[in-house]
């Protein structure tokens, strides 16, 4: 049976901090939530994989358009019409049948804010992104930004949550710092999994293992005491000396499986090849399902005790 035939009911809460590109000047222009991750999400879960998704994914290549995807407009007319971007995003899933709900993680218009290594405070996803120093603390401005009642309401009836991979901080861990949802993550009945990064990302996770990626995401949560995963599903499958050459000009590396670290945070580690390797690596995306879905039931993991 294929993992969509095992999935009753889907939910995804979407990050709203980009600011660049089509997202950024939209946002400017018109005092709106950035719709191009939330764009990205709805294409992915559509029924309609060909014409209709396709549209919203078109790019304008020239003219006072140029730079701007379709399905980003779209959104940003919804929400001009609807006055509200989260009846945009919903109205949106109807039109492209998306199979499951997508939440922006806050219908509040926020900042991107983080302290670096060297002290100063970057604002905003595209400078935080490009800044040559390491991120200590990711914040959100307004730092009361609430969540959909939706959102909460996904967390608590599911069965199963997942987080990750992406970029540790500014697709992850953002979600986290939206006013009750690490909370209602951690009070969920629900078997938690993190699924890890392939490699490090510049500006990002450069230098850390898995069990320092599941350490920031913690410490963002209120404290590396607060049960935010069960599982993690962790890659230890050889990448090709190709791959890892081209990789390496990046400065970016496999991300090392460190075990017995991930276990001491209380977090049951799940190996296995979840590579998918092409021009870029990517994770295999079958094995990955197959991996995540087979853990929903599981009982919980007993927490270890901090060192």
């Amino acid at each position: 049976m294929s993992s969509a035939h095992l999935i009753r009911d889907l939910a995804a809460i979407v990050t709203v901090t980009d600011d660049g590109g089509s997202s950024g000047r939209l946002r400017e222009e018109f005092n709106m939530l950035p719709p191009g991750d939330v764009r990205n999400c709805m294409v992915a879960v559509s029924e309609d994989e060909h014409l209709l998704a396709q549209l919203f994914q078109y790019r304008f290549r020239q003219g006072d358009l140029e730079g701007h995807s379709f399905g980003n407009l779209f959104l940003a007319a919804l929400a001009d019409i609807t006055g509200d971007f989260a009846q945009a995003v919903q109205t949106s899933s109807q039109i492209l049948a998306a199979r499951g709900r997508i939440y922006p993680a806050t219908n509040t218009n926020v900042t991107l804010a983080a302290q670096m290594d060297n002290g100063t405070i970057v604002r905003g996803e595209t400078s935080i992104t490009a800044s040559p120093h390491r991120i200590v603390e990711l914040m959100l401005d307004p730092a009361d930004a609430l969540p959909l009642p939706g959102a909460l309401e996904a967390i608590a009836n599911a069965d199963l949550i997942t987080l990750g991979p992406g970029s540790l901080f500014t697709s992850l861990i953002t979600n986290m710092l939206v006013t009750g949802i690490a909370e209602a993550i951690a009070s969920s009945r629900a078997t938690r999994v993190y699924i890890g990064n392939l490699m490090t990302q510049a500006n990002e996770s450069l230098g850390l293992t898995a069990s320092q990626h599941i350490e920031r995401i913690l410490q963002h949560c209120g404290g590396e005491s607060r049960p935010i995963f069960d599982y993690a599903l962790v890659n230890t499958a050889p990448i090709s000396p190709t791959l890892l050459s081209q990789y390496a000009r990046e400065g970016q590396s496999p991300i090392e499986a460190d075990l017995v670290h991930i276990r001491s945070l209380g977090v049951e580690p799940i190996t296995g090849s979840f590579v998918h390797e092409g021009n870029v690596l990517r994770h295999d995306y079958d094995r990955l399902a197959e991996s995540v879905l087979s853990l929903a039931g599981h009982p919980r993991v007993a927490p270890a005790p901090h060192r």
